[in-house]
């Protein structure tokens, strides 16, 4: 695997470790008093942001195998759209996951899909709601990105 693949492929999984430590944080309240934080504080904001950050990492990791770097500006709407042409539309990335998952992989749609309901996530929530409010997109998020993740890395690790 290429070194910059890697990079964005560690990248990614920083990102969704990241979720996952602020999602436990603001769901176990020993936790926040572990770390000296108010009780009712909550982290679901990060959550968001960071699972989008583990998708849109993992899209540009895939876009290097291809020979293609997405840069600013607009690199958010160049990566999607790219990520789209070529894995998408091509129908690359579906043969891909079906070799690797046989009958049980989610089709590249379901893929597509949840990166552009994430990248819409990450700006909606981040700024206009209370973090207390966003437990359930967070919970989505997270697992949005690990299904992202997971078949990314079964991509790039074949």
């Amino acid at each position: 695997m290429d070194s910059k693949v890697e990079i964005y492929l560690r990248r990614a999984r920083s990102e969704i470790d990241s979720a996952k430590v602020l999602f436990e944080i603001s769901n176990k309240k020993g936790l926040l008093s572990l770390f000296e934080l108010d009780e009712n504080s909550s982290f679901y904001s990060g959550v968001i942001s960071h699972a989008y950050y583990t998708i849109f990492y993992c899209a540009k990791a895939m876009l290097l195998t291809k020979n293609t770097e997405t840069k600013a500006p607009r690199i958010h709407q160049k990566t999607i759209n790219l990520f789209k042409e070529i894995f998408i539309d091509t129908e690359i990335l579906d043969k891909k996951l079906l070799s690797i998952y046989e009958e049980n992989i989610i089709r590249a749609e379901v893929l597509l899909e949840i990166f552009k309901d994430e990248k819409w996530k990450r700006g909606h929530f981040t700024y206009n709601t209370i973090p207390q409010a966003n437990k359930h997109p967070a919970e989505e998020s997270l697992e949005n990105a690990r299904i992202f993740y997971k078949n990314c890395n079964a991509y790039l690790s074949s």
